[in-house]
């Protein structure tokens, strides 16, 4: 079974009556390339594997060929009757019918992956649940090693720019905060089926045991990375005071004990920076 050839793909998905739905961000991968490298770069020798949305299951059985057990997570129970036939080579895969941004993960993990050496996830991400999964994987403290995940080439870009730069967000900021974030390798939009309107890219956060910066209250410093890029083109001082009410003043003498101007921007403040306003305003 060749599921990186279109012709095949369609045939199965069309006997099985299937159809894909824009609101899932059904976009399956076709390009025989891909699947095998994102499996590589995900897992070590004696890991499990965590895949979210295995569609066709493309890279479910390129995971299923490296990793000890598999577990795909997948929203649509229509695939079912798919997942069954193109999956059926491998002895080592289990695909759970539930939402991942729902499911307890943490329990997943304990019950599924006792006998493996890690945990890793590998997925080719919904556009659309990109930075809510991630988040969620991120800030659950789970036992996983690494993540290793297609999203939107715009997106890789963001995630992986470096803090205080101008391509990075408040996600940027999250990320890094719990992992160390590289992109890997570019996809065309011409490797899924259906071919959606822009590329996409592969990244991979591998996770850290302790943060890059400490930090008193985890919320209260989330909450000012978020105030931070929630008016871009304000300074600093006036965009965390409009969004978390805190005095001016305050914000003043934060930006003067590390030596910053009034006229910063959120956006342009370090890693370190951040921390170090978050303890003092908070």
């Amino acid at each position: 079974m060749n599921l990186a050839d279109i012709n095949e793909v369609r045939k199965i998905l069309e006997l099985s009556g299937f159809s894909f739905k824009k609101s899932l961000g059904q976009n399956f991968l076709i390009d025989e390339t891909v699947c095998p490298r994102m499996a590589e770069f995900s897992i070590k020798e004696g890991y499990g594997a965590i895949e979210i949305g295995p569609g066709a299951g493309v890279l479910t059985r390129e995971l299923a060929k490296c990793a000890k057990k598999v577990v795909a997570i997948e929203l649509d129970k229509r695939l079912k009757n798919i997942l069954d036939q193109t999956l059926s080579d491998f002895d080592n895969v289990k695909v759970v019918f539930e939402d991942a941004l729902k499911i307890d993960l943490k329990a997943l993990i304990e019950e599924e992956f006792k006998d493996c050496n890690g945990v890793a996830v590998c997925a080719n991400l919904p556009y659309y649940i990109t930075s809510p999964l991630i988040m969620t994987l991120l800030q659950s403290k789970l036992p996983i090693k690494s993540l290793t995940v297609m999203v939107q080439k715009e997106a890789a870009d963001r995630i992986c720019a470096p803090v205080g730069s101008r391509d990075a967000g408040a996600l940027t900021v999250a990320v890094n905060y719990y992992s160390t974030a590289t992109k890997l390798f570019d996809v065309p939009k011409e490797s899924f089926l259906p071919s959606p309107k822009v590329d996409s890219a592969v990244i991979k956060l591998e996770l850290l045991d302790i943060p890059p910066v400490f930090v008193k209250d985890e919320k209260k410093f989330f909450s000012l990375v978020k105030a931070c890029f929630a008016q871009r083109r304000k300074t600093f001082l006036n965009t965390v005071s409009n969004t978390l009410g805190i005095d001016k003043q305050t914000l003043r003498n934060a930006l003067s004990s590390l030596g910053l101007p009034e006229s910063v921007r959120g956006e342009t403040l370090t890693m370190e920076e951040l921390a170090k306003i978050a303890d003092i305003i908070f």
